[in-house]
C-alpha cells in the first residue's frame, strides 16, 4: 500500500505534518487509523501521537485550520480533541502508562515515541505514519503488525501478561477484536488471558459493558462469546448467562443446550436487526430457565415461567451491568416476557383473540418482537427450521392484517374509569377497575367494538349484573373533549 499516496490525498495529515514540522515536534498517526487503512475499513478517528506537546500541536493545527476552529483540552489527561467536519481528531504527547495492583486509574508519564507503542494493546494497533515532511507516509512497524494483520492474528507487543497487568480491559479487547475482525488469538496471548482473568475486577463496569456491547454488535457475536467463556471472563462479568450452560438427563431424557441456543438465537439476530437491545433481548430471552428447571416423568424437562421471571430479572441485570434504566431496558423486558407467545400460535393454531392480545401487549415492540421470535427458532434438523419458519410466516401475516384492520398497536379503550364512574356515580374503587378490565378483555378479544356506544352498553349489563344502578345516559356522559374552562 501506498502510504504516502493515501496521506497526500487527505489534506488533513499534511496540515498536521507542517504545524509539526514549525514546532520542531515529531508526529505520528497511530493506532486504530493505521489498522483500518490497510483493512480498508472506515475510520474517522485520527489518533496524532508527538514527541512532545499535544496540545500544543492541536493548537496550532487549529491555528492553520482557521480562526473558527475548536480545540478541547485536557491538560489533566494532556490530550486535546478537534471536532472536524470529516474526522474526529485527537492528539497526546508520546507517554508511558500503567496500572499499579489494585487501582482502575492509569498513572501517566511523558515517554518516547517507543514508550507509547509499547503500551499499546496489540501489533495491529502499535503501527504508525510518520506525519513530518522530511519522512511523510513512512510506517513504523516495530511489532510486525503489519504481518499479523496479513495472518489475522491478535497479539500484544510485550509479553501479554505486562500488557494485561497494564490495563486488565485489553484482555476484552483482545476479544472483542477478534470478533470483529474475525481474527484469531494467539495462542500465548490467549492463555496469559485464561490466567489473569481475575484481574478484570479491577475495571469499571462502564468499560467491561462497553466492550461487551461492541462484541453483541459484532456480525457474529457469538465467536466473541465463546472466547470469554473459554477464558474464564464470562463467568465473572456475566455468571447468569454461565449457569445456562450444560445438559441434563434424567431417564434417558435430556434438553437442550441453553447457553449455546442462546448464541444461536444471538447470530440469528443479527440476519434481522443491528439493533443493540433487540440483540440484549436474544440474550436475556432465556435467562431463567436454569431457576424454572424442573423434570415430570411425562412431560419431561419443563421451564414454566421462565419468560416472565426473566422478564423480571432484565432490570436487576441492566442495573448491574451499567445499561440504561429506560425505555430501552422497558423494551428488553417486553420482549423477553413476550418472546414465546408468537411461537406458540405458530405451533396451536391461531385465534383473533389470541393475535389480538399480542398486539396489544407489544405494541411498538411488534416488529422487534417477531425478529426475536424467528431468530428464536433452532433445531439440528434444517427441514423442521423450515417448517416452523413456514407457519410462523402466517403467524406474521396474520399480525400484520390484524393490526392493518384494528389499530390495535399502543391500544386504549375508549371506555375509561372516568366514564364507568359517572356512569354508576362511583367513586375509584376495585369494582370500577373490574368493569374497566371487563371492557378491556372484551374489545381485546373482538366481542365488544371499541366504540363509545358499544362499550357503554356493554357496560350498563355488566355494572347491573354488579348490581350498580344506572345514573347517566350515553348522551348526558361529560367526556374530555367536550369539557370547558370555567
Amino acid at each position: 500500500m501506498d502510504f504516502k499516496k493515501h496521506l497526500q490525498q487527505h489534506p488533513i495529515f499534511g496540515t498536521i505534518g507542517q504545524a509539526a514540522d514549525e514546532l520542531g515536534l515529531e508526529a505520528y498517526v497511530i493506532g486504530g487509523y493505521v489498522r483500518d487503512l490497510m483493512l480498508e475499513r472506515p475510520n474517522k478517528d485520527i489518533d496524532v501521537v508527538c514527541i512532545g506537546s499535544g496540545i500544543d500541536l492541536a493548537q496550532k493545527v487549529a491555528e492553520k485550520l482557521g480562526d473558527k476552529t475548536r480545540v478541547n483540552v485536557y491538560r489533566n489527561f494532556g490530550t486535546a480533541q478537534i471536532p472536524h467536519t470529516d474526522y474526529e481528531l485527537e492528539f497526546v504527547g508520546a507517554r508511558k502508562e500503567s496500572y499499579r495492583k489494585e487501582s482502575r486509574k492509569p498513572v501517566v508519564e511523558d515517554g518516547t515515541l517507543e514508550d507509547d507503542q509499547n503500551r499499546r494493546d496489540f501489533t495491529i494497533n502499535a503501527m504508525g505514519l510518520c506525519l513530518n515532511s522530511q519522512h511523510f507516509g513512512v510506517l513504523l512497524d516495530p511489532f510486525d503488525g503489519q504481518k499479523h494483520l496479513q495472518s489475522k492474528l491478535i497479539k500484544t507487543p510485550l509479553e501479554p501478561g505486562i500488557t494485561f497487568s497494564d490495563d486488565p480491559l485489553r484482555m476484552m479487547r483482545a476479544i472483542r477484536f477478534a470478533t470483529q475482525l474475525n481474527f484469531d488469538i494467539d495462542p500465548v496471548t490467549f492463555q496469559a488471558i485464561a490466567d489473569m482473568k481475575d484481574r478484570i475486577t479491577i475495571v469499571s463496569q462502564e468499560r467491561i459493558t462497553d466492550e461487551l456491547n461492541k462484541i453483541i454488535l459484532a456480525p457474529t457475536p457469538s465467536y466473541g462469546f465463546k472466547l470469554l467463556d473459554q477464558t474464564g471472563l464470562l463467568e465473572i462479568i456475566f455468571p447468569d448467562l454461565v449457569k445456562l450452560k450444560g445438559v441434563e438427563y434424567i431417564e434417558g431424557k435430556g434438553h437442550k443446550d441453553n447457553f449455546y441456543h442462546t448464541l444461536q438465537v444471538l447470530d440469528n439476530i443479527t440476519k434481522y436487526s443491528d439493533d443493540l437491545w433487540v440483540r440484549w433481548a436474544a440474550i436475556l430471552h432465556d435467562i431463567a430457565k436454569p431457576a424454572t428447571k424442573r423434570f415430570h416423568k411425562k412431560a419431561g424437562w419443563t421451564f414454566h415461567g421462565h419468560e416472565e421471571i426473566g422478564s423480571r430479572w432484565v432490570k436487576s441485570i441492566f442495573r448491574k451491568m451499567k445499561l440504561p434504566l429506560d425505555h430501552k431496558m422497558r423494551t428488553v423486558k417486553n420482549l423477553v416476557r413476550l418472546h414465546l407467545r408468537p411461537i406458540a400460535l405458530a405451533k396451536e393454531g391461531v385465534t383473533d383473540s389470541a393475535l389480538r392480545r399480542v398486539l396489544v401487549e407489544a405494541g411498538d415492540d411488534i416488529e422487534k418482537l417477531l425478529m426475536l421470535c424467528r431468530a428464536d427458532i433452532t433445531s439440528k434438523d434444517p427441514n423442521r427450521v423450515r417448517k416452523y419458519l413456514k407457519n410462523f410466516d402466517k403467524v406474521e401475516q396474520l399480525l400484520i392484517e390484524l393490526e392493518q384492520k384494528d389499530k390495535l398497536r399502543n391500544f386504549q379503550p375508549v371506555i375509561t374509569g372516568e366514564i364507568i364512574m359517572q356512569v354508576f356515580d362511583l367513586s375509584p374503587s376495585k369494582e370500577v377497575g373490574l368493569i374497566k378490565s371487563a371492557i378491556r378483555e372484551a374489545v381485546i378479544d373482538g366481542d365488544v367494538a371499541n366504540t363509545l356506544e358499544d362499550g357503554y352498553a356493554f357496560i350498563k349489563a355488566k355494572g347491573e349484573e354488579m348490581g350498580f344502578q344506572v345514573v347517566k345516559t350515553l348522551e348526558e356522559l361529560v367526556l374530555p373533549e367536550a369539557k370547558t374552562e370555567d
